[in-house]
């Protein structure tokens, strides 16, 4: 076990997010060759490490298993919906509402205008668009 592997109670929360809706497909299909957990104990480890895919040891499912599904999920979207479950469940726990009513921007990391040094050509000062001179 490594520090980046989920525990029980973690797992029972994110297992039913992995897992897309079915909508109108079935249920078919070949059965797993390596379990869920394990390949997604696999992608935490590279992320909390920051090892390469190839560099990931033998005690997780191969390299490419763990790639190909962080990158169905990825382009699926579910790390999104991930995302999102964990933070509603967050604020109602902490008794918010799920989603926020409020934003608030802070003006000093939002800057508008950006100044620099005067522009020259030929050793002449250029006027900007408001006709004067920087």
């Amino acid at each position: 076990m490594y520090p980046s592997d989920l525990t029980d109670m973690q797992w029972s929360r994110l297992a039913p997010l992995l897992n897309e809706p079915r909508r109108e497909r079935h249920a078919g299909g070949r059965p797993r060759k390596h379990e869920q957990r394990r390949v997604v104990d696999g992608l935490l480890y590279v992320v909390k490490t920051g090892c390469q895919w190839r560099q990931l040891p033998s005690d997780f499912p191969p390299w490419k298993t763990v790639h190909e599904h962080f990158r169905a999920w990825r382009d699926s979207g579910v790390w999104e919906r991930i995302g999102q479950a964990l933070r509603e469940q967050g604020r109602k726990a902490g008794g918010r509402n799920a989603t926020p009513t409020v934003a608030i921007i802070d003006s000093q990391s939002a800057k508008t205008v950006l100044k620099g040094a005067a522009r020259l050509r030929r050793g002449k000062k250029i006027k900007d668009a408001s006709g004067t001179s920087r």
